[in-house]
């Protein structure tokens, strides 16, 4: 069974710093793109950034510069390491796994973690 475990969520003041965790098990990640989405309240599911497995990164625009996703393959664990927060990176963010990065890539993300709340405070 595949499970995805999600930590460093938080609270922190705004210019902070957090990094979050996913580990993957239950199977071979390997090839699978692994990646991070973000959902506020009232606002849809959005992409922050993905890592494929052959090293390509891919980033939001509200984001780039200041997050960077990294990967550790032997571990199946993904990171986002996110810097100079801002209220509005606020949110739950998502760690997810499998899928192909594009238009459509949270539609086809074959695995979700559970979600870890950021709260950036002004």
């Amino acid at each position: 069974q595949v499970q995805l475990v999600e930590s460093g969520g938080g609270m922190v003041q705004a210019g902070g710093s957090l990094r979050l965790s996913c580990a993957a098990s239950g199977r071979t990640f390997t090839s699978y793109t692994m990646g991070w989405f973000r959902q506020a309240p009232g606002k849809e599911r959005e992409f922050v950034a993905a890592f494929r497995w052959r090293g390509t990164t891919y980033y939001a625009d509200a984001v780039q510069g200041r997050f960077t996703i990294s990967r550790d393959s032997a571990k199946d664990t993904v990171y986002l390491q996110m810097i100079s927060l801002k209220p509005e990176d606020t949110a739950v963010y998502y760690c997810a796994v499998g899928g192909r990065y594009g238009s459509d890539y949270a539609a086809n993300v074959d695995y979700w973690g559970q979600g870890t709340q950021v709260t950036v405070s002004s």
